[in-house]
């Protein structure tokens, strides 16, 4: 028989941490732990995170979902790219140079990668990603002249794909790896925006990990390395505004509510001197993004009317946006509607997002799967248990 929520959170705490304390580290009554642990309370989404931060673990532990990515190749997978990530050729005196591909073919194999990414294709991309990152990491080593600027930059940029995929796969610490190595090889390149972008990719990764404090430092350093004045190109204005918007998101994740929703108006100014959607350095901005920034702010901290209430000022309903982000506003918005009471609707927008990005990246989204646990609580309909069931998640 499955472990519920509340015996998993029970369980994990264990004798080290009391109702009482867990209570007291994550804002609640020692009553309202112990109702949630007997499965009278469902905790809300906020809640959950808290909870699982407590306790040193992610939400999709107490979810109890799947974890690991398996495949019948052993060119694919985590572990392959581990290894690509971690290569001791060099102790081994191992040339790669054989390895190397042209600039031309390491521009394309990275590109590969980010549509990838971009679509929510995280099974093909475990198979790209192995073979990708050896070939441009040998084609970095190899360059000469003017092509050592470009080369790096290529390896920065597959290396920043696989550290973005690794969260999902849930591997943060193989992840923040990659996005340093990826830090790295940009600076040996000429693109202050590339640097700046990934130096947001950081702070993404920090939040991801529940280091708000970081993650909101980072990001607004950042942006202030690239702050435009006058007249500058559409590229340094969306890293400079989709900077704003990390900053934003941390500042929110910290409860710092009111500062969170002014750096959200700071870059909805940015946004407006834009006018339309861009996509820049792997980075949606513009004002569907603002839109969709804002809502995620409101429901960390638990304003579920206000989120909705933004989310309804999207521009054309979001098709700005790339698929993967248009998912994640949908899987936002289900998470207010969830909190609502509306449970019916959550389900309905969960099932959109399916459509919209493909079931193989509903499969890697930790609030995703957080709402659909919170929907088996209060509803067994057969929709919502074939919809559990694909996504990997246990009552």
């Amino acid at each position: 028989m499955d472990e519920t929520l509340g015996a998993r959170i029970k369980g994990r705490r264990g004798k080290a941490i009391t109702q009482a304390k867990l209570a007291e580290q994550v804002g609640v009554s020692k009553s309202m732990i112990s109702q949630i642990e007997q499965g009278l309370k469902t905790p809300s989404i906020p809640l959950l995170q808290k909870i699982a931060t407590a306790l040193d673990t992610d939400v999709r532990d107490l979810l109890g979902t799947e974890k690991a990515m398996f495949s019948a190749d052993p060119d694919a997978g985590i572990v392959a790219i581990r290894r690509a990530l971690t290569p001791v050729d060099d102790l081994m005196d191992i040339a790669d140079e054989d390895l190397h591909i042209s600039l031309a073919d390491a521009q394309r194999t990275v590109d590969r990668a980010w549509g990838a990414y971009s679509f929510g294709r995280f099974e093909v991309l475990a198979g790209l990603l192995p073979s990708g990152i050896t070939q441009v990491r040998a084609t970095a080593h190899a360059a000469q002249g003017h092509e050592i600027a470009p080369a790096h930059e290529h390896l920065a940029r597959i290396n920043w794909v696989a550290g973005c995929a690794l969260v999902h796969y849930g591997q943060p610490d193989l992840s923040s790896l990659a996005i340093r190595d990826a830090l790295r090889a940009a600076e040996k390149g000429n693109d202050e925006l590339l640097v700046a972008a990934l130096r947001g990719s950081v702070s993404w990764q920090l939040l991801v990990s529940g280091r708000f404090e970081e993650a909101h430092g980072v990001a607004l350093k950042a942006a202030a390395s690239v702050e435009p004045h006058g007249d500058v190109s559409e590229q340094q204005l969306a890293v400079h505004g989709a900077l704003l918007l990390q900053g934003a998101t941390a500042a929110g994740r910290w409860e710092r509510i009111h500062e969170a929703l002014s750096l959200a108006e700071e870059a909805g100014v940015v946004a407006g001197r834009i006018g339309r959607d861009t996509k820049w350095y792997e980075n949606d901005f513009g004002p569907s993004q603002q839109v969709m920034q804002t809502v995620d702010i409101n429901i960390s901290n638990e304003r579920f009317p206000e989120a909705l209430a933004v989310a309804r000022k999207m521009p054309n309903r979001g098709t700005g946006l790339a698929p993967v982000a248009q998912g994640r506003h949908l899987v936002d918005k289900a998470a207010a509607a969830a909190q609502m009471g509306q449970y019916q609707l959550a389900l309905d927008m969960l099932l959109t997002a399916e459509r919209v990005v493909g079931k193989e990246w509903v499969r890697y989204q930790t609030l995703l799967r957080t709402v659909v646990g919170v929907l088996l609580r209060h509803d067994r309909q057969n929709a919502l248990r074939d919809f559990a069931q694909r996504v990997g998640v246990t009552a």
